[in-house]
């Protein structure tokens, strides 16, 4: 973690998201050119297999955290920030209630961050007139630590 910060994790890939990726980057490579072996069909292939393993990463670099920074303590997930001073409240979502908090319970204006690989994750409500958005579903393969560390700083700020 870097300084100022009391929390972090980043929503990497499992092990098994990766072979998985890999094999479908190779399929993709060698089905794509169909037996011709023409240097441009085979340079098409190996861009396919990289943009596929491409995708994975950039998908896998998502970073969450709460850090204190200006004076005051911030929710980031990955560009998007949140002050503390506008959280009122702060939920774990077991795999149930995180699965229907991104389905038929998820309100149009929420803001959403998952990854299909995580299967939990936190629901903080805002308490901000002057923002639409009525809460953020943020997915987390610790979500009692996340929630933990949101509390603690939601209540470091309200003291």
């Amino acid at each position: 973690m870097k300084s100022g910060e009391r929390y972090a994790e980043r929503m990497r890939l499992p092990a098994a998201g990766w072979l998985a990726v890999i094999v479908v980057a190779v399929l993709a490579g060698a089905l794509s050119n169909f037996g011709d072996m023409r240097w441009w069909r085979v340079a098409a292939s190996v861009a396919l297999m990289a943009a596929v393993v491409a995708g994975a990463w950039w998908l896998s670099r998502l970073r969450v955290s709460v850090a204190e920074s200006g004076g005051e303590v911030w929710l980031h997930v990955d560009d998007a920030k949140l002050p503390m001073s506008a959280v009122a409240e702060v939920q774990v979502l077991d795999r149930v209630a995180y699965s229907d908090a991104l389905g038929v319970a998820l309100h149009p204006l929420a803001f959403a961050v998952q990854r299909p690989w995580i299967g939990r994750g936190v629901r903080v409500v805002l308490d901000d007139p002057a923002d639409p958005t009525p809460y953020w579903v943020v997915a987390s393969r610790r979500p009692e630590r996340l929630a933990a560390a949101l509390t603690a700083s939601r209540e470091s700020v309200g003291a």
